[in-house]
């Protein structure tokens, strides 16, 4: 059965996506390149298999303003609450990704190239923090793996390391350096294994809800892998590389005793402040139990095969 684009996307928002390329980009606030290619009807086909398996497990979308304003972003503040008030230092265009490391030839391309150079889609996946809390999100973007063929790594490539743009006007914290106590663990590193980057669930993403990115979620480009805590996420990526070397990620140089490299959600493995076994998602008053790699396990688990997860946690 074919399902509509408007039982995917709430429909005050698919309505006004209509009425967006119905009048024209000079008639509404169209500055961003999302908008822009929305305008040529460049629209995210969506993809269906995500929202099946949203249904089947009889999970809602977080709204709009629940997963806008409700945010980890350091480089800002600690408070959730604030970052959308205090990311607007944030200048998302123009924006460069530098590719660099073991690929066949290192370049930096244009935030506008990569959307356009890609086929983005509309993906509705969980999002669970290693705080305890979650939510459900429709994302708009592309597989990395599509990047990362394109990159052409070399044999000996066995991680992929991201950098968030490090640039002490946009991001205050950089200068201040209250959240994390010492400059040298910015900009902010997150890293995957290549099976996991090549793994069709991850995402880099450059909206959702119709829309490019806010501030606040990580504009214009971020990172987004299911199947792990919501710090491996990584927002406002500026450089990617191609190593031989397992990265150190920012929260496990900062404390590895509590933020490991692989951050799979795993509610056997506790946090050692706090249990896992339950979450909450926004906007819900009784808490849920946390589902193994936040459930897809059926996508996922065969990366992890024989590993100790408690020791590679």
């Amino acid at each position: 059965m074919k399902i509509n684009e408007n039982e995917i996307t709430p429909e005050r928002l698919f309505e006004d996506r209509r009425k967006f390329l119905k009048l024209g980009a000079a008639s509404v606030v169209a500055s961003s390149t999302l908008m822009e290619l929305m305008a040529k009807e460049s629209l995210p086909t969506p993809n269906l298999t995500y929202k099946k398996d949203i249904n089947a497990n009889n999970l809602k979308l977080n709204s709009f303003e629940q997963i806008t304003s409700y945010n980890n972003f350091y480089e800002f503040t600690t408070s959730k609450k604030d970052v959308k008030y205090m990311a607007h230092t944030l200048k998302p265009n123009p924006w460069a990704i530098e590719i660099d490391g073991l690929v066949e030839k290192p370049f930096t391309i244009d935030i506008k190239d990569l959307i356009s150079s890609n086929p983005l889609e509309e993906r509705i996946y969980r999002f669970r923090c290693v705080e305890g809390w979650s939510m459900v999100v429709p994302w708009i973007g592309f597989e990395l793996a599509t990047l990362i063929k394109k990159c052409k790594p070399l044999s000996d490539a066995k991680y992929v390391r991201f950098e968030t743009k490090y640039d002490q006007e946009m991001f205050p914290d950089q200068e201040r350096s209250v959240v994390f106590a010492n400059i040298k663990n910015y900009p902010y590193v997150e890293g995957l294994r290549m099976d996991e980057a090549m793994n069709p669930l991850t995402l880099l993403a450059v909206g959702l809800y119709g829309k490019t990115l806010e501030n606040q979620n990580g504009a214009p480009l971020r990172l987004v892998v299911p199947w792990k805590y919501g710090f491996k996420s990584i927002k406002s990526i500026a450089k990617i590389s191609f190593v031989k070397e397992q990265p150190l990620n920012t929260w496990q140089d900062i404390a590895s005793n509590e933020y490991g490299f692989y951050a799979n959600v795993n509610p056997k493995v506790d946090h050692p402040r706090w249990s896992q076994a339950r979450e909450r998602v926004l906007g819900k008053f009784l808490k849920q139990d946390t589902l193994m790699f936040n459930g897809y396990e059926k996508e996922v688990a065969y990366m992890y095969k024989g590993m100790d997860l408690r020791k590679n946690f």
